[in-house]
This record gives structure tokens, C-alpha cells and sequence, in this order.
């Protein structure tokens, strides 16, 4: 019998916060989707894979980005739901939603270093934006997400 949609499990994700020396964002338009969203480097988990760990993988694969240093790895975990219209399109399918865990990082590179033009590309282009800004651009969906990092990031750089 096929599960229902509310019966899917969540995907395991993290994210990441880049800082650059200001400590502006680091966000990038997805390829995606033709409005005006932006978004922070986010993925999946694999198997038995540690959060540290993918969320470096992560950021390398769709940034190119090597060159960071740890600065916190946010407390507690956040959840969203993909609204109906996205349900059993995104993911193939397999996931309602996700559940990410966030890591805050450091920009020690220059900026030469970031390419999003990877091996299987995300993001049109890239920018970086005042903290305060990560909620003007987001996918309805994720507002909650973006604005509960906010907070959780002013709290660890002021």
C-alpha cells in the first residue's frame, strides 16, 4: 500500500551559515526555482555519515568552497514541511520534508575560491548579504527556518 504523504518520512539535511571577514551571508539563486529566492548551502546526509562531515561535502560540492573554519555548530535541529504543491516532486518523492542540522563558518578564502559552476550545479549566482537580509529572499517554506538562524546567529556574533 502507498504511503500517504503526511506518513513520509523527513529527509536529514544540514546547513550551513558562511560569515564572510564582515560578517555578511554567503546566499545563492537557485537554478530551480525562476523567482527571486535565495538560499544558504544545504543537503542531504548520507548513510552513516557524520553532520560535520557532510556539511563540509555539502558546501564543497555546491560552492567549491574548502577554505572555513567552525565557528559553532547551532544547538538543536530545525524541521520544515514542503508545501503540497511540492510534495512527491521534490526528492522523488521520498521525503515530506527535512529535518537539518546547522553549522555557522568562517570564510577564510578569497573569493577566486568560490565556483558554483560545480559537477552537478545548483545556483545561478552568488552573493554576500547582512544577517538581517536572509529573510527577504527565502522560499516561503523556509521562512521559519531562516528566521529562527537569525537569532541563533546574532546571539553568537554580537
Amino acid at each position: 500500500m502507498k504511503k500517504s504523504l503526511s506518513e513520509l518520512p523527513l529527509r536529514i539535511g544540514v546547513g550551513i551559515i558562511v560569515l564572510n571577514n564582515e560578517n555578511k551571508v554567503f546566499v545563492a539563486k537557485r537554478i530551480d526555482n525562476a523567482k527571486n529566492f535565495w538560499q544558504m548551502p544545504q543537503g542531504g546526509v548520507d548513510e552513516g555519515e557524520d553532520f560535520l562531515k557532510a556539511a563540509y561535502r555539502e558546501l564543497e560540492e555546491e560552492t567549491s568552497i574548502k577554505s572555513v573554519e567552525l565557528i559553532k555548530e547551532l544547538d538543536g535541529t530545525i524541521t520544515y514541511d514542503l508545501p503540497d504543491r511540492l510534495l512527491g516532486i521534490i526528492w522523488k518523492g521520498k521525503y515530506r520534508g527535512q529535518k537539518q542540522k546547522w553549522f555557522l563558518m568562517k570564510f577564510t578564502g578569497t573569493e577566486q575560491e568560490i565556483n558554483i559552476k560545480t559537477k552537478n550545479p545548483e545556483f545561478l549566482k552568488w552573493k554576500w548579504i547582512e544577517l538581517d537580509q536572509i529573510t527577504e529572499f527565502v522560499v516561503d517554506f523556509k521562512l521559519h527556518v531562516y528566521k529562527e538562524l537569525q537569532e541563533k546567529v546574532k546571539k553568537v556574533i554580537n
